[in-house]
């Protein structure tokens, strides 16, 4: 538990609920991204739209991994 650092948790977590919120818009947007390119390969927007949407979803557990890392021991 050397990495624990509760200060930099807490201090982003309001950011990390922010980025929850868009997590699930990009969640949204992966779901319907994924329907069209199954329905129209050749539509090569998709996958950059897609892979937006998957950096949406990952977001919030950057964000507390970039606050962490901030605050010093």
């Amino acid at each position: 538990m050397e990495d624990c650092r509760p200060l930099g948790f807490l201090v982003g977590l309001p950011f990390a609920l922010i980025a929850v919120v868009l997590s699930l818009v990009g969640a949204v947007i992966w779901v319907i991204g994924s329907v069209v390119s199954c329905l129209c390969p050749c539509c090569c927007c998709c996958a950059g739209l897609v892979n937006m949407a998957v950096d949406l979803v990952k977001l919030p557990f950057k964000i507390l991994k970039w606050f962490t890392d901030q605050i010093p021991c």
